[in-house]
């Protein structure tokens, strides 16, 4: 295959982050992003500098595609308690609907936790959405509250989904958090 000359870096950093969601962070090395770009491993040092610099530009990109997924839906729901699980089981349809594919994702979380850069913007996300589900209970006693409980469901009906791994997993979801809002329902 011929060597490509060019390749945006968008492009790149999505083909660095299908690596690291099909094998693991560990396999996001110069070699394989090279097999697989069609660059050399000469451009993808002067590009990165290292293996570290590139893994960390790929999951800021990957950042960046969800802090803009996550405002888009939060325009367009519902501000209401509906328009919340609309929300969060459109955050859950990247997850597809297997589960060892999951698991394999949570390594990137992994990277996150490890990287203070990383772990900065996983806590700038988690404030914005908290902030666009608790407009989803804007006339609510306690709307931060109950967006924040509801995070912490939505986190962990996808973990228990991924144990039980029965149906699809944005149903699943859309399960579990209609279950809590009849639990806060007045």
């Amino acid at each position: 295959m011929p060597r490509r000359r060019t390749l945006s870096d968008e492009q790149l950093l999505a083909m660095v982050l299908a690596l690291v969601h099909a094998e693991g962070p560990d396999a996001a090395t110069f070699a394989a992003v090279a097999k697989a770009s069609g660059l050399s491993g000469s451009t993808l040092v002067q590009r990165f500098a290292t293996k570290a610099a590139m893994l960390r530009a790929a999951l800021l990109y990957a950042w960046d595609r969800l802090d803009a997924e996550t405002a888009r839906l939060a325009e367009t729901v519902p501000k209401t308690p509906e328009g919340a699980i609309t929300l969060l089981v459109g955050l859950s349809q990247d997850y597809g609907d297997n589960a060892a594919a999951y698991g394999e994702g949570l390594l990137v979380l992994r990277e996150d936790f490890r990287d203070p850069v990383l772990r900065a913007r996983g806590a700038a996300w988690g404030t914005a959405l908290t902030a666009a589900i608790a407009r989803c209970f804007g006339s609510a006693k306690a709307p931060e509250t109950i967006a924040g409980l509801m995070l912490s469901l939505w986190q962990g009906s996808l973990i228990w989904w991924g144990f039980g791994a029965e149906g699809p997993v944005a149903a699943y979801v859309e399960a579990e958090l209609k279950r809590f809002l009849t639990a806060v329902k007045p």
